[in-house]
């Protein structure tokens, strides 16, 4: 695999097109999916309230960037939206509207400033997400994305150039460690981790470092949660994954475990440090049990299937 031009979005000239400039290996990731709630251990007010928080994301994304804007939506920047809004006291508007999804009644959306904040981030990500599936996958989506979302952003890479360059140099030093089958774990997680710790730094103030601190242990968390996640699929595909060196050692399970454990406590002790008070209850849920939902699936589908192995070798 060699290196390929980060290319610049549709018509974008002048102090835009810096930002694209920089190279990234195929094969970088972008992780989405994992900051979730774990319902069934929230109140029904609460679940009610992060649900609205949800639907302001996604009604902002539609009203900033229309509906491929809509589509990019994603449970990790809802967290974001409703840390940082408690972080800052921002009371957001709240109103009841019919949904394209669900016409056939109103929903209660809840939004503000750092929602307009969140789907920007949002729509970055997104973009940086469908040129790894075009220089990677050759796909047609990863196409399609490219184009169209390099469009969307324009208007905002040069609002945001501190965010931007972290993205970028986060990902081609990401690209750098994959080309070298790097398996250093850790060093590798750096790169996700630093990457989130700088979105999460919404403004250069007193809370910057506690930010930056949930985001960057966050991010280590959410890579490595993601590289266990697909371990099975890159072996069989033959793709990187810095586990492949060590799934097979004594204690791999326990090993994983252990440094998920350390990554998540590390940033509840930077988020305990926040003067949140607000949708405090949603907040730990997320943090102290939603980011494990895709663990404790994972952990309990290899039990399963060992099971149903220790069954057909007694027959």
């Amino acid at each position: 695999r060699g290196f390929c031009p980060l290319e610049a979005p549709t018509s974008i000239s002048g102090s835009s097109s810096r930002y694209y400039k920089a190279s990234i290996l195929k094969g970088a990731k972008l992780m989405f999916g994992y900051v979730q709630i774990r319902k069934q251990e929230l109140k029904i007010k609460d679940y009610e309230t992060y649900h609205a928080f949800y639907c302001g994301l996604c009604e902002r994304l539609r009203k900033r960037y229309g509906f491929s804007g809509q589509i990019t939506l994603t449970y990790d920047m809802t967290f974001m939206v409703m840390l940082l809004t408690s972080v800052y006291d921002v009371k957001p508007v709240r109103m009841k509207k019919h949904c394209v999804v669900h016409p056939a009644k109103k929903y209660l959306m809840a939004y503000n400033e750092i929602t307009d904040y969140c789907a920007d981030m949002n729509m970055i990500l997104s973009y940086y997400h469908c040129l790894d599936d075009k220089l990677d996958e050759k796909s047609l989506k990863g196409y399609a994305g490219t184009a169209l979302y390099g469009i969307k952003v324009r208007k905002v890479f040069d609002k945001y150039p501190r965010q931007v360059k972290a993205i970028r140099s986060s990902l081609r030093k990401l690209s750098e460690y994959e080309q070298q089958n790097n398996c250093n774990l850790m060093q590798v997680a750096d790169c996700f981790g630093k990457l989130l710790g700088e979105l999460l730094v919404y403004k250069e103030d007193y809370f910057k470092e506690y930010l930056s601190d949930v985001g960057y242990f966050l991010g280590r968390f959410i890579y490595i949660m993601d590289a266990y996640d697909d371990l099975d699929k890159d072996i069989e595909k033959g793709s990187y994954n810095p586990f492949r060196k060590y799934y097979r050692d004594d204690f791999f399970e326990r090993k994983v475990y252990n440094t998920l454990l350390d990554e998540i406590s590390m940033a509840c002790g930077a988020f305990e440090q926040l003067p949140c008070v607000d949708y405090i209850d949603i907040l730990r849920n997320i943090l102290y049990a939603g980011v494990w939902n895709k663990y404790d699936k994972l952990t309990a589908d290899k039990k399963k299937a060992l099971s149903e192995r220790r069954r057909e070798i007694k027959k």
